[in-house]
């Protein structure tokens, strides 16, 4: 790949991808989103990658959408592109985890893609909100779905009928990011938090991935049952052998991904 719109970079088994359109505040626009998508799925069909950081600059993650290019459709233009969905929601098919590492604004369309990634690690400078209702539009990539399941009805309806951002710090008590961290050691928190991830064999940190978004996706019952089969899956595994072996026999595990 050569982006125009993203830096990437490999640091051993994780792919860094800074958002990266510095004029704009990382304003998305399809150009991005298409090549962000390509290489989502590109470093998910990748063996030697097991984790992903998306990141944006010390100023925006994303500030929003890209208005420009979204103030000239109309109603059937918008429709008949598919619009967001065809880029956009392809994020949802990466079985690797994908972590959102934001510092400074994500506003609309960039607190949406930073919600689609599997968790958020905050700088303490970090600001959220949904501003939409301010152009006379709804939130269109997930704000009216994902952010009420991350801080409930009350808070959502808040931020998207007043357009009023939440700082960090009220961002990690209601459940929005994971963790909060000083901004200057933001993305060397990611990266070891990725690096974390990666040790771990990477089929059962997949299935515990998909566990956890069926979680939100199904009723508790199917949930449990999804959960219990892929539970069950794990026992023919080679790396499940050697992790309970190592964990009586008081050593490191050595897992290989088998």
């Amino acid at each position: 790949m050569n982006p125009e719109n993203l830096l990437l970079e490999v640091d051993g088994p994780v792919a860094l991808i800074r958002l990266h359109r510095p004029r704009q505040l990382n304003a998305l626009n399809d150009a991005l989103m298409d090549e962000l998508a390509q290489a989502l799925q590109q470093y998910d069909a990748d063996p030697a990658i097991g984790c992903v950081v998306l990141t944006g600059s010390d100023k925006a993650f994303a500030a929003g959408a890209d208005i420009s290019a979204m103030a000239t459709k109309d109603h059937m233009q918008a429709y008949g592109e598919d619009f967001i969905t065809r880029n956009w929601e392809r994020m949802r098919s990466v079985r690797k985890p994908v972590i959102a590492a934001v510092a400074g604004y994500a506003l609309g369309g960039g607190c949406e893609l930073a919600m689609m990634c599997d968790f958020i690690i905050a700088a303490d400078d970090a600001r959220f909100g949904q501003p939409e209702i301010r152009i006379g539009i709804i939130p269109g990539a997930g704000g009216t779905q994902r952010l009420p399941r991350a801080v409930g009805k009350s808070k959502a309806m808040d931020m998207v009928l007043t357009a009023r951002m939440m700082d960090a710090a009220e961002a990690e008590r209601a459940g929005l990011v994971s963790r909060v961290v000083p901004a200057a050691s933001l993305l060397q928190e990611a990266m070891e938090v990725a690096r974390t991830i990666c040790s771990f064999p990477r089929q059962t940190v997949m299935m515990a991935k998909e566990c956890v978004h069926r979680a939100f996706e199904t009723p508790l019952a199917d949930g449990l049952m999804f959960e219990r089969r892929l539970f069950h899956s794990l026992f023919g595994t080679h790396d499940q052998r050697e992790g309970m072996a190592a964990f009586l026999e008081k050593r490191q595990p050595h897992f290989e991904n088998r």
